[in-house]
């Protein structure tokens, strides 16, 4: 929980391109400032099973859990 504490998840947020990691990062953000995984779930307009695995995968892993897997960035999908 201390990790939790010493990261500014906001500034981390507005750096990143990612729509995906910015959103986990905005979730972790709210989680700092005290705020429910519901009322979380809520703001972001995001499922709160979401929310969850990413509180968890945080608390866990850190700052590397939070990323997306690279087979989804690279993948196209188009239709004819």
């Amino acid at each position: 929980m201390d990790n939790l504490k010493k990261i500014d998840f906001n500034s981390l947020a507005r750096k990143q391109k990612s729509i995906q990691i910015r959103m986990r990062l905005l979730a972790l953000a709210h989680f700092q400032g005290g705020k429910s995984r519901t009322q979380i779930a809520y703001l972001l307009k995001v499922s709160r099973t979401s929310v969850n695995k990413w509180v968890k995968t945080f608390l866990e892993e850190g700052l590397a859990g939070l990323r997306i897997d690279i087979w989804f960035q690279n993948e196209a999908h188009f239709s004819i």
